[in-house]
């Protein structure tokens, strides 16, 4: 099974984490691909960041050639999963929903703990479009930036803080509201008492899942393939 990853912006480096985070998650026998956009936010951090995002990894798979059985989208309340389920033909999952819908699975009330607190309503907007924004107790920025997030011991302390104040609202699990904060959960979690749901981990075992089952995007109604026309891709010119 090959499941590619795409990351919402143009830092390699945020991709090569994001990558190592999937492929620990991933089960024997599939492999990990991490894409790239070659245009975009260098960080997505805020709504014109999120549209120029999911227009660069739209395009991005529109132009990848391999093989691949199922797509997971690295961008935590970013836009583009719609458009995305309607272009490919095999299995979307974005990190977003997979983590929320996971954290349900393990309490009533989830929290969700991101980088700046502009954030919020792209997310809180994404888990409403999801249909499981009504579980969610909070939304909650560290202070961080998405760059940020490559100081381990701060970001491990931010986390802890807002994560405190997340649990102080009601909730009973937290997310992880950054692809670059995967692998946190473990050090976190122990400290809080609190299951912590890695977004990229929970939409790769969901994206294997649905591939095993056999399973992929209904073109009945919403995700219908549209009609051929004619389009024009890629950035704006300067």
């Amino acid at each position: 099974m090959r499941i590619v990853v795409t990351n919402c912006n143009t830092t390699q480096g945020m991709t090569e984490e994001i990558v190592r985070g999937a492929r620990a998650a991933a089960g024997p026998g599939t492999t990990v691909l991490g894409l790239t956009p070659a245009w975009g936010p260098e960080s997505a951090e805020g709504w014109l960041d999120s549209y120029l995002s999911a227009a660069a990894v739209i395009d991005t798979l529109r132009t990848y050639e391999g093989p691949y059985d199922a797509v997971v989208m690295a961008g935590f309340g970013e836009h583009g999963r719609e458009g995305v389920r309607e272009l490919v033909d095999v299995p979307v999952v974005d990190i977003t929903e997979a983590a929320a819908h996971l954290a349900c699975l393990l309490g009533r009330r989830y929290g969700v703990v991101t980088t700046l607190e502009r954030s919020a309503g792209q997310i809180e907007d994404s888990l409403y479009g999801a249909g499981v924004a009504q579980h969610c107790a909070a939304v909650v920025g560290t202070g961080l930036g998405v760059l940020d997030l490559g100081d381990s011991e701060r970001t491990e302390a931010a986390f802890v803080a807002a994560a405190e104040r997340a649990r102080d609202a009601g909730a009973e699990v937290l997310v992880l509201g950054c692809a670059g904060m995967t692998g946190l959960q473990r050090a976190v979690g122990e400290k809080l008492g609190l299951p912590v749901v890695d977004g990229v981990g929970a939409a790769v075992k969901l994206a294997e899942s649905l591939v095993s089952l056999g399973l992929t995007t209904s073109r009945a109604g919403s995700y219908a393939k549209p009609l051929p026309k004619r389009r024009t891709w890629g950035p704006p010119s300067e």
